[in-house]
């Protein structure tokens, strides 16, 4: 699109070099009828999972734009071995894996790889849309809501969506490795210093994908955020909103303090910090049953 062309603040020295494996599905949602996959209510199923911040990020995104109740979705669990769970009986785990593992197959004849999330899937066709992440979110945020409902935040206005790009490439694909240096909390402290959110007045996609980034820090990176007033206080304001606490979880909600942090990345350890925030719980300290 001709939007990323515009000039960014973001350094690219930042940015990660190392983009991941390309997907294998990346279709698009068009703008009407002649575009094929076109958005209409109730067409589109999202497979997510416990534990992934890319799944966290989409069930966000959709309560921010109240998209929940057009758009379903099924929260697919995984165990702390990495592998699927079928501990919850043949009528809600196995069957949304065999769910989700058919429209893998219905998309491409004797499919074998891996069952990625979040997957968007198109219940007319029984086909895998996307499994892409930031394609699914910006066809969200452009083609399903209605642009002139202005009680409904612009996740992706068009003049900030080089900004918003160039914050996923900072925070990387997995939401987590560049934000390991310190340069880059540095330069989001110092972004947030005069604004409430991290490209201005108003809440964005860039702020979805930083906060998902935060809660899921490892523990030295996040000794360096709470050390950071605005960074921690961010977290825990952003934390407040409704579509941030509204996602899928399995069951409840965890406080971490000071004497427990958890990460995707490493086992549950104590880290010295005064503040509180709310986490999801299922979402920290468990492997991946499904690529993510």
């Amino acid at each position: 699109m001709s939007e990323t062309s515009v000039q960014t603040s973001f350094p690219s020295a930042l940015r990660d070099p190392h983009p991941g494996t390309p997907p294998r599905f990346r279709d698009r949602i068009g703008a009407g009828p002649g575009g094929g996959y076109y958005p209409v209510a109730h067409r589109y199923h999202l497979y997510l999972s416990l534990g992934c911040p890319l799944s966290l990020r989409v069930s966000i995104t959709l309560g921010l734009l109240g998209l929940k109740d057009s758009i379903s979705t099924t929260l697919l669990p995984s165990r702390s071995d990495g592998s699927p769970s079928r501990s919850e009986g043949s009528g809600s785990g196995s069957d949304a894996l065999t769910a989700l593992r058919t429209a893998y197959e219905t998309t491409r004849h004797h499919y074998d790889g891996p069952l990625t999330v979040p997957a968007l899937c198109d219940l007319w066709s029984g086909r895998v849309v996307s499994n892409h992440t930031p394609d699914i979110l910006d066809d969200l945020a452009l083609h399903f809501t209605d642009q002139d409902d202005t009680g409904l935040p612009r996740l992706r206005p068009a003049a900030l969506a080089a900004d918003i790009d160039a914050v996923r490439e900072l925070l990387g694909e997995g939401l987590g490795g560049g934000l390991a240096q310190d340069p880059a909390l540095d330069l989001l402290e110092r972004r947030l210093a005069s604004r409430p959110y991290l490209l201005g007045e108003t809440l964005t996609a860039a702020d979805v994908d930083l906060w998902v980034a935060l809660v899921h820090l490892d523990v030295d990176s996040l000794r360096r955020v709470s050390a950071g007033d605005r960074l921690w206080s961010y977290v825990r304001r952003l934390g407040t909103h409704p579509a941030f606490q509204e996602i899928p979880r399995a069951a409840g909600k965890r406080e971490h303090g000071g004497e427990e942090v958890c990460s995707i990345q490493k086992d549950c350890a104590g880290a010295g910090d005064r503040s509180r925030a709310t986490v999801p719980a299922g979402h920290e300290c468990r492997r991946q049953a499904l690529a993510c």
